[in-house]
């Protein structure tokens, strides 16, 4: 292909994917001038601006150091180079197998720019499930911590891998992470362009699944990843010299969105591995934190802190406190707010639609409950069962439509993507909602949740929303379980706070707890008392391994 015909190919292919529609004026025009440069310019345009400008300043912070964008940048160099000599071509696939740690950053910068699909592997998973989406994605390299190696090895053993290698430590058969790094040449890599993470939904029910998009894929232009970046930035009230904390983990697509690529657009990183209420409180103050993602089990956790530690954190740097991922109860979120002002504001997304709606401390304080407005990104419908737009106030399956033409499939499983579509092309995740008369959008539960008694639909959510908020409780689950009677019955699976016994008095209390504000059929007719809520790090409960035990021997699940 001539030159020109080249930059004219990659400036069509930006138009399309960069029609997300909910990009304000101003970053169309900002990035115009990006798409209107010649070929050699646009190279290289994610770290080399940052490294220029501010070569020493950290770009990624964890609890062994910090990297400067200097550094970030030449690691992102000789990585991308090391890659491309094991013969990895755009669109092959790499897993990182590690937990939140500058490593894992650097991997995903250099598989970044130059095209590479890089699976974000769960790191709780067994041998056996990691091996089966190394296998699944077609993985040609893994790149795993030491702390994970029995599980990583393994997994690999086997496997027609190029390349295997250990991060922070030493792992039986792979190479160190340093010495892979070192085998790579200096110099930014030639012929760049995007790479994307490939993210794996958790696997509540059967085998996780990759979830891929067609427009947005591996081997775009490279600036396509910075207008996604610079869009998200602006819709998500991040500060242009913003710095983020990640305190969950980086596999999951709303961490992943809320570090990695707000990190390609400047704004520095600092990382923990796991989440410790005071600690998060701490690391806000020291390092001047303005933008940080939640989900609510840690809303509860940083309400629940001594006074004293409360009261000794001043937070004035923040500008965006965002949760989702898993349904907040109206307390809690108030509380939140009069805590830390009008910043604690939501979204309504997945793995597979990304962010489909958002809604601000101050609307939501107007609207209680809600997950706010569709964003022009993305269609979002309410319908009944037959099919029908459901009316304001009326609950139905929500369903997406990209509005830039693009759309979701699950890695390799034709079936499974048929599933989640229906034949006009609207999909769905599985969500119960409804609009409101102003078109603010509501959840209900997930339809898979959602409890039937006595031809009355439950859902759990609500009444999850408001056991939550009893002192006595740390975290709950509500399912349906038999009712030879009304073919279920409400349960509830309480984890107790510290220093809190179980009781049938207690039960009682909590029942009692929930008929003071819902409908008594809603409330729980019995309650059962766990050590510990089976829950991913990202907030998202296994709540089938709660339910399921009490329909095995019965031929339906109603």
């Amino acid at each position: 292909m001539a030159p020109g015909a080249a930059a004219r190919s990659r400036r069509d292919h930006i138009d399309r994917c960069s029609d997300l529609s909910l990009r304000p004026s101003r970053v169309l025009e900002s990035n115009s001038r990006i798409r209107a440069g010649p070929l050699e310019v646009i190279v290289a345009e994610l770290l080399r601006p940052f490294a220029q400008a501010h070569p020493d300043e950290p770009a990624i912070i964890d609890e062994r150091g910090a990297s400067s964008w200097r550094e970030l940048n030449a690691t992102t160099d000789r990585l991308a180079g090391a890659l491309r000599g094991l013969g990895l071509d755009v669109g092959d696939a790499i897993a990182i197998h590690s937990g939140n740690r500058r490593e894992h950053f650097e991997l995903m910068c250099a598989a970044g720019h130059i095209g590479l699909r890089y699976v974000l592997v769960n790191w709780h998973w067994t041998a056996d499930e990691l091996r089966y989406v190394l296998e699944d994605a077609g993985a040609k390299a893994l790149f795993s911590e030491a702390d994970f190696a029995e599980i990583a090895a393994t997994a690999a053993d086997g496997l027609d891998l190029r390349a295997r290698v250990a991060i922070g430590g030493a792992i039986p058969g792979f190479t160190p992470y340093e010495e892979f790094v070192a085998s790579g040449p200096e110099g930014e890599p030639a012929g760049q362009s995007m790479g994307i993470p490939m993210i794996y939904t958790s696997g509540t029910t059967g085998r996780p699944k990759g979830v891929n998009r067609k427009l947005l894929a591996a081997g775009a232009p490279i600036e396509v990843a910075k207008l996604v970046g610079d869009t998200f930035a602006e819709i998500l009230l991040i500060p242009e010299r913003g710095r983020s904390l990640l305190v969950g983990p980086v596999y999951h697509s709303a961490q992943w969105l809320w570090s990695q690529v707000f990190l390609l657009t400047g704004r520095p990183v600092v990382m923990r591995r796991s989440f410790d209420a005071a600690e998060t409180l701490r690391l806000i103050d020291e390092h001047a934190i303005t933008q940080i993602h939640l989900v609510p089990t840690q809303f509860v956790r940083l309400l629940r802190l001594e006074e004293k530690v409360r009261a000794a954190f001043d937070g004035s740097s923040l500008a965006a406190v965002w949760h989702g991922a898993a349904p907040c109860s109206p307390t809690v979120k108030r509380q939140m707010i009069e805590w830390l002002g009008p910043i604690v504001h939501e979204y309504y997304g997945s793995t597979e639609a990304s962010v489909n709606t958002i809604i601000t401390a101050s609307e939501w304080l107007a609207r209680p409950g809600s997950v706010g407005r569709p964003l022009p990104t993305t269609e979002v419908h309410v319908l009944r069962e037959d099919g029908e737009p459901a009316k304001p106030g009326e609950p139905g399956q929500i369903w997406f439509r990209y509005t830039s033409g693009d759309d979701v499939e699950y890695w390799g499983d034709e079936a499974k993507t048929r599933s989640v579509h229906r034949p006009d092309g609207l999909f769905t995740t599985g969500d119960i909602g409804y609009f409101d008369e102003e078109g603010y959008l509501f959840l209900a539960d997930r339809a898979i949740d959602m409890i039937i008694s006595g031809g009355v639909n439950i859902y759990p959510a609500e009444v999850e929303g408001v056991l939550i908020t009893h002192p006595a409780v740390r975290d709950v689950a509500v399912f349906g379980v038999p009712d030879d009677e009304f073919g279920e019955q409400v349960k509830a699976a309480v984890e107790l706070a510290e220093e809190v016994n179980p009781s049938e008095g207690l039960a009682t209390e909590l029942i009692a707890h929930c008929r003071a504000s819902l409908a008594g059929y809603k409330a729980p007719r019995t309650v059962d008392f766990i050590e510990e809520m089976p829950r991913t790090p990202t907030g998202k409960l296994y709540k089938r391994l709660l339910r399921d035990p009490y329909w095995q021997g019965r031929g339906q699940r109603i």
